[in-house]
């Protein structure tokens, strides 16, 4: 386990922290998206260009195509973007606009040439690209800016602060490893923009000796002797080093990273490209983001008189804009003062009507009524009410309820909206509507009940006049080719059984009809051309079961 932080070490820790933080939003940030449509290779070419500007750029921006200029304008303020490069692609050219956050000016470029990084590093020989270049930001180099003209003048401003500031008394060489080139051609007008690798190497040695310098030792497996590599500089190439001169040799003035870079000695800085490549051409200035006035065009010139009624032509309508803007509060305030009035009238004319639904309701009421005496009106309309709805009498508890269901039906009237009011309505309809008295339910369940206990069958004849059951349990409609016995059809020519009877209208236990009659169960003789081959059973056990189920039933 590690020893604990002392107090001294978190106050630095903190301070230190503090201290990049302030560093950090005190540089400028940038974004580099596209707008509309764009080929693959602007895709790569954008991706290349945020490779340039990071660390102070957002390398991962997702891009949609429901986004707008005004998202990104509305998140670069917090997050302290204060420069924007936005590619687009038409069927002829490519466009490049460097805005400036948050209110302009925006420049207008059109690329005329680009090559992408892989382009750039697959031409060259050798390449010195890595991951710890761009752990901080390049070193800006501005060429042939300082001509007349303050187009010219804006642009180099604007680049200019695209790029964190360096002071030259405090800086640290070892964090410059790369460089970006914006040169100015004032004869074609166009703006070249490069990328470049930085590498400074000791001067004033023989190349054996930089051989010796480099981390990867040469191999002297052929020599003799190490002054062969020192003196004559053997088995090494004229091309393996670059020819300085004059034009890149400076002194140092701290110690750089490398073998042989020591303060105030002689060494060459050396430069290789690393993509991307552009050729630029400004073709106009704007203010604001992109809706402001064209403040300079490089393709069309206007007279001091047109200029002019541009102007007057867009205050025109800055001034229509304001006055429909006017002409819209205006409107919006009578309305919200015409809802207030109808609120307040709504609400007078409820209050009205409650009013007068209250004197109403009191009016009912007769305080020259005796005790035990009925309204004879109310009284009168609920009981003509029952009698047209049920077709009979009404009691006292059946009034009763139809008075509590109109009391609060009038009740909800004015307490909830329709639909509410129709919802109630259905549930006092159901429990309150009026329905027969118990008396006469008991009277009219009871008959069902006295008639099967009057269908009850015996074993003697059935009596004279009685109904007799038929095959289709109709009664006792006489039909052609029957016969009957006792009250009871029976068919021609066939030993059947009365059929018809109502059902359940005789007991469990009760066979005697199923069987012939009582007889047959008691040991006599039965007639012959009456008894069917499923009722031989012998005779005692007939006797048994007959008696232990009529007990039963």
């Amino acid at each position: 386990m590690g020893k604990s932080k002392t107090k001294n070490q978190k106050k630095s820790r903190a301070t230190a922290n503090h201290v990049a933080e302030q560093n950090y939003s005190a540089v400028p940030h940038s974004f580099v998206f596209h707008r509309g449509q764009i080929g693959k290779n602007v895709g790569q070419l954008i991706q290349d260009v945020r490779r340039v500007m990071e660390p102070f750029t957002a390398e991962s921006l997702k891009v949609r195509k429901r986004n707008v200029l005004k998202d990104f304008v509305a998140i670069a303020g917090p997050l302290g973007v204060t420069h924007f490069m936005i590619f687009t692609k038409t069927s002829n050219t490519i466009n490049m606009r460097l805005a400036r956050l948050p209110k302009g000016p925006t420049l207008h470029f059109r690329v005329l040439k680009y090559s992408l990084i892989k382009d750039v590093v697959s031409s060259l020989k050798k390449h010195r690209m890595h991951e710890q270049q761009f752990t901080h930001h390049p070193l800006l180099v501005l060429n042939n800016f300082g001509c007349d003209g303050m187009h010219i003048k804006l642009m180099a401003t604007m680049f200019q602060n695209m790029f964190p500031s360096i002071n030259v008394h405090k800086v640290n060489l070892n964090n410059i490893k790369r460089c970006v080139l914006v040169n100015y051609d004032p004869d074609t007008q166009e703006i070249e923009f490069r990328h470049y690798s930085l590498k400074v190497v000791p001067v004033g040695m023989s190349r054996g000796v930089k051989k010796l310098m480099q981390e990867k030792f040469p191999n002297m497996s052929k020599f003799e002797d190490i002054s062969e590599l020192l003196m004559k500089g053997a088995n090494l190439s004229e091309s393996e080093a670059e020819q300085d001169g004059d034009h890149n040799i400076t002194e140092l003035p701290q110690v750089y990273a490398g073998r042989g870079n020591m303060a105030s000695q002689q060494s060459a800085v050396r430069l290789t490209e690393i993509g991307p490549r552009m050729s630029l051409q400004l073709i106009k200035i704007q203010e604001g983001m992109g809706e402001g006035n064209v403040l300079y065009h490089s393709i069309i010139s206007k007279t001091e008189e047109e200029i002019q009624e541009i102007l007057e032509r867009k205050e025109a309508q800055i001034r229509e804009k304001q006055q429909r803007k006017k002409k819209q509060e205006k409107n919006v305030a009578e309305k919200k003062e015409k809802l207030e009035e109808h609120k307040k009238k709504s609400l007078q004319g409820i209050k009205r009507k409650l009013n007068s639904d209250a004197e109403e309701d009191s009016e009912v009421e007769d305080p020259g009524l005796q005790d035990g005496q009925k309204a004879a009106v109310e009284s009168d309309d609920e009981a003509e009410y029952y009698r047209q709805a049920v077709g009979e009498e009404p009691d006292e508890g059946e009034l009763k309820r139809i008075l509590v269901f109109k009391a609060a039906l009038h009740t909800v009237r004015f307490c909830c909206d329709k639909l509410a009011y129709q919802v109630f309505f259905f549930f006092f309809f159901f429990f309150f509507s009026p329905r027969p008295s118990a008396a006469k339910k008991r009277k009219s369940s009871e008959k069902p009940h006295g008639l099967l206990k009057k269908q009850k069958f015996s074993n003697s004849k059935p009596r004279k006049g009685a109904m007799s059951p038929n095959k289709s349990g109709r009664g006792d409609k006489s039909e052609k080719g029957r016969k009957t016995f006792g009250g009871k059809k029976w068919q021609h020519g066939k030993n059947t059984k009365p059929e018809g009877q109502a059902f359940r209208t005789k007991k469990f236990g009760d066979r005697d009809n199923k069987f012939g009659g009582k007889k047959k169960f008691l040991g006599k003789k039965n007639d012959s051309t009456s008894k069917s081959r499923s009722q031989k059973f012998k005779p005692g056990f007939k006797k048994q079961g007959f008696k232990q189920r009529k007990g039963k039933g």
